[in-house]
């Protein structure tokens, strides 16, 4: 049963959640097996976002009511506990921001976030989170212990820095330059960061001068690696998507019908076309392409702090 909260413009729905850790198929292609989402839905509204598609299986659906209608797994920091002290568990790098954002608005009054890094901190579980929030710099004093006894990458997505692009596309994310600017903090604090510049929109943020600009704050920024991901429109949220373009931006409505009319990635050529450009600029900025290391699970680090 859902319980009703009201909170700026959207709808909190309270609910409690049986287990905290997601187990990802194997046919997801993913670097992670395991992840955690204290929300579902998500204020930041981007406009591509595929976990819209979530949104039906609570019979929502994928336009308004995703930023609207966000679900609160209130009792998640006490389940994943719970889960992390099981014998059955072992230690395997949990991955969050995978779907909706961690610290979307309102974390800052539900601040679920503070009880599961101290859960992940006292098992020394490590973690690798993606998040557009600068709210979590309020968690960096936990992230640093976190650091301390577990592997750790803390990661923004950061697709543009164009204003005008921005309010229109992703309107519930805070300014590029000001992610950039929190997780130089994080940098700083000896904790591996990285950049995800995604999604790259053609016609909008493909171009040399868009990823230049990106790869040079980045590298301004003290971040340790910067990976280049291409839109790609699913099936489960082209209805939403295609049409939101053809409104929104009418002159590239042809060419994003083109790319995505029938398939839900770009075609190899084009990603070939912005993965050379990247890996240019990229390289004249003096950043790293690698975003994945091996990372140790809970009895390796155990033994380290023996």
């Amino acid at each position: 049963m859902f319980y009703y909260a009201l909170m700026a413009r959207a709808q909190y729905l309270e609910d409690t959640c049986k287990t905290a850790l997601n187990r990802v198929p194997e046919s997801s292609h993913v670097p992670f097996r395991w992840t955690i989402n204290p929300y579902r839905g998500c204020t930041h509204s981007c406009h591509y976002c595929f976990a819209r598609a979530f949104h039906t299986y609570l019979d929502l659906g994928i336009g308004e009511d995703f930023s609207t209608k966000i679900v609160v797994k209130t009792n998640v920091a006490d389940v994943l506990r719970r889960e992390l002290a099981s014998r059955r568990w072992t230690g395997e790098t949990i991955a969050m921001g995978t779907a909706t954002d961690s610290y979307q608005h309102c974390e800052g009054r539900y601040k679920l976030m503070r009880g599961i890094l101290r859960a992940l901190v006292d098992f020394r579980n490590p973690l690798s989170i993606l998040t557009k929030s600068t709210m979590i710099l309020r968690d960096l004093d936990l992230f640093r212990e976190l650091n301390e006894v577990a592997a750790l990458t803390v990661s923004m997505s950061v697709g543009m820095l164009d204003e005008s692009v921005r309010r229109v596309v992703e309107p519930g994310t805070p300014p590029g330059h000001r992610r950039l600017e929190i997780l130089g903090r994080f940098a700083e604090a000896g904790i591996r960061t990285g950049v995800l510049v995604a999604p790259i929109l053609p016609g909008l943020t493909d171009d040399e001068e868009h990823l230049d600009e990106v790869l040079e704050a980045c590298a301004q920024a003290g971040v340790g690696y910067a990976v280049p991901i291409v839109l790609h429109v699913r099936p489960t949220i082209r209805d939403h998507f295609m049409p939101w373009v053809q409104r929104t931006y009418p002159w590239l409505y042809p060419r994003y019908v083109e790319l995505y009319g029938r398939r839900a990635y770009a075609p190899k050529a084009y990603q070939q076309e912005v993965s050379e450009r990247f890996a240019r600029l990229r390289l004249r900025h003096g950043l790293t392409a690698s975003r994945h290391r091996e990372l140790p699970r809970r009895q390796e680090q155990l033994a380290l702090a023996v």
